[in-house]
């Protein structure tokens, strides 16, 4: 299955704005994609204010999250791809969700070396899933 993350942070999203507060997010300044100006970061993570009146075009997609925003004057497009999302909170009172760190992807194999690899057995067959169950907890 995909990652819930970017699902939770859309809604997390509209229900602070709904509650007239502020959405801010955390980021992992350091993870792979993300493109934010560094003078900012701070111990390799970043706070945004990624309210309406703050940013422009923001679009809280599967992949990243993009928005237009303005830095010390300089107009500049923000990507946080979503492993590097750690929290979406409302500023006002703290209220929102931190994720758990995704483990950090696997460095790029040269293609060559990717081309090497054999198997010696063919993979099994997938097996059929049994009858879903229900446990009752107390």
């Amino acid at each position: 299955m995909t990652s819930s993350r970017s699902y939770i942070a859309r809604a997390l999203y509209e229900w602070i704005l709904d509650n007239d507060c502020t959405p801010y997010i955390l980021v992992d300044a350091h993870r792979r994609g993300v493109e934010v100006p560094q003078e900012y970061v701070k111990d390799g993570q970043i706070v945004l204010n990624i309210s309406p009146t703050a940013v422009r075009a923001i679009n809280i997609g599967n992949d990243y999250i993009m928005f237009d925003g303005r830095f010390g004057g300089r107009a500049l497009t923000i990507t946080v791809p979503i492993p590097a999302l750690m929290a979406i909170y409302a500023q006002e009172n703290g209220q929102g969700m931190v994720f758990e760190a995704e483990p950090l992807e696997d460095q790029e194999e040269p293609e060559a070396v990717q081309a090497e690899v054999v198997e010696d057995e063919p993979p099994s067959p997938p097996k059929k899933p049994g009858r879903p169950h229900l446990k009752v907890v107390k």
